[in-house]
């Protein structure tokens, strides 16, 4: 038999090391995740792995209710956290006990656990509410759009706060199981797989997995009645498509466009690498607003987009999300060229692919399209603000930008970039300068100047620059030169996150 010898010096420091922190260690979680575009969007204290959503809803009320189980763990000892929501509260539980909770700000839900919680804790919180999602409002405002058969939940930089409570911000992403009852004869759709349904005393209840890490603000909930397409994409992902059945004059433009879901998937998988989820779709709701949404493996399109007829640019665009904004999310909002520059790029690489104009002939157009004074050309798409973080020049500007850079450092390092970034922040966050970095690795060369001239100051590139950089060199940089033939179909998804 051994016996350990403990000096009494250690065996005072290894007490001291099980001493538990005194009630004034633990201290409240921020009320926002420190995003300095949106202050109170997301919390501090705590990271969510996983959100387990039960809940019912009756379109003809618009009532919502629900139990929400979120599972996480405290990244500081914690006295009390925020959740962001805006629906009635009747019972919050965490680690199985009752917590008191109190309202604050514009949406935050303050929760005060029984016995505070210690940095690392794993942590379930638990929480009971119901209401009327379309009668809640935040700074002005709903997300919650309400349809003729039902309602939907779909918007940026903020959706959830209508339906779940969740840490609302792109830097905590967790899974999600979805399931809803609804009355017979009325679907809900989430994003994710179709899991099972069931159906007891008139109601239907559908359950929906997403398992890969997904942004709070991608997850949708549609409740209406749909025609429901599905089929699987040429590498075998199953695709999920949904149509209301009162989409009018626009029904059949809409279904010429998403059911090519699949096949502007495969596609673009040859620019960005292997779609990066098990379920794909979209779906297109009765609803009067006009943007879409990239909301993960199932993008929202609004009736408006298909308007004018068939718009498949449009669903090459939210799909490009999927790697660009999905897969690797902002890691705060000001970096928002890195999902919409992205997406429109790969509209233009649409253009290119269906021989309507190629991205140089859409690039010369967006530089020579705008004179020097245009307010187009003040909007930085590195760091827009918050009130220009969805203007259009975060989109062209940022499209030109890509432009640039292909042939500034060639074909070969730009679609080793494209195809390479995804992979290598997958499913996490990251910067504008974090992409500089990875591009400047992979060319070879310092981009510091071609980033500053192009994405971050405030003035059109002279014509020097923009000879120097490839673009609008056969015109004066004055005169737009004709518009390539998809250039009305583009222009025509400009609404995509008009909010």
């Amino acid at each position: 038999m051994h016996r350990r010898l403990i000096a009494p010096g250690a065996l005072a420091v290894s007490l001291l090391l099980t001493v538990p922190a005194s009630a004034a260690d633990y201290k409240p979680g921020a009320p926002g995740i420190g995003d300095p575009y949106y202050p109170a969007y997301g919390n501090g204290g705590y990271d969510v792995s996983h959100y387990d959503l039960r809940l019912k809803y009756q379109p003809v009320t618009d009532t919502l209710e629900g139990t929400a189980t979120l599972l996480a763990r405290t990244t500081q000892d914690l006295s009390r956290f925020n959740l962001d929501f805006l629906l009635d509260v009747s019972e919050v539980r965490v680690g199985g006990a009752k917590a008191s909770f109190a309202r604050s700000g514009e949406h935050e839900l303050e929760i005060t656990p029984k016995t505070p919680l210690a940095k690392g804790t794993p942590v379930t919180i638990v929480v009971r509410y119901r209401g009327v999602p379309s009668s809640k409002q935040a700074y002005g405002f709903t997300n919650w759009h309400r349809t003729p058969d039902g309602g939907v939940a779909a918007n940026e930089p903020e959706a959830a706060w209508w339906w779940f409570p969740s840490n609302d911000h792109p830097l905590d992403k967790a899974t999600y199981d979805v399931s809803v009852a609804v009355p017979d004869g009325t679907q809900a759709i989430s994003n994710g797989t179709l899991q099972s349904t069931s159906s007891r005393a008139g109601w239907t209840r559908y359950n929906w997995r997403s398992a890969k890490p997904q942004a709070t603000y991608l997850a949708t909930l549609a409740v209406g009645r749909f025609d429901i397409t599905t089929g699987r994409t040429e590498s075998g992902i199953p695709v999920i498509n949904a149509y209301s059945k009162d989409l009018g004059d626009t029904a059949g433009a809409a279904r010429a466009s998403v059911e090519r879901t699949g096949e502007v998937t495969d596609w673009l998988t040859g620019y960005f690498g292997p779609y990066p989820y098990n379920a794909l779709g979209g779906y297109v709701p009765n609803v009067t607003t006009g943007y879409a949404l990239e909301t993960q493996t199932r993008p929202f399109y609004s009736p408006r987009q298909f308007a004018g007829g068939s718009n498949v640019s449009v669903v090459v665009h939210e799909l490009a999300h999927q790697w660009y904004g999905d897969l690797v999310s902002v890691a705060g909002w000001k970096d928002i060229w890195i999902n919409e520059g992205f997406a429109r790029y790969a509209q233009w690489l649409w253009s290119e692919h269906e021989g309507e104009g190629t991205a140089q002939e859409l690039a010369d157009h967006v530089y020579a399209s705008h004179t020097a004074d245009d307010p187009f050309w003040k909007v930085r798409p590195g760091d827009p603000g918050p009130e220009h973080q969805f203007d259009i020049a975060v989109y062209d500007r940022g499209a030109l930008a890509l432009q640039v850079l292909r042939n500034e450092i060639g074909d070969r390092a730009f679609f080793t970039i494209l195809k390479g970034w995804p992979a290598k922040y997958a499913y996490g966050n990251a910067t504008v300068g974090d992409f500089q970095a990875y591009a400047e690795q992979v060319s070879g060369r310092s981009l510091a100047g071609l980033f500053d001239t192009w994405l971050f100051r405030p003035s059109k590139p002279g014509a020097p620059a923009a000879r120097g950089a490839g673009v609008a060199s056969g015109s004066s940089g004055v005169t737009a030169p004709k518009s390539p033939k998809s250039w009305k179909k583009i222009a025509a998804t400009n609404s995509v996150h008009g909010h």
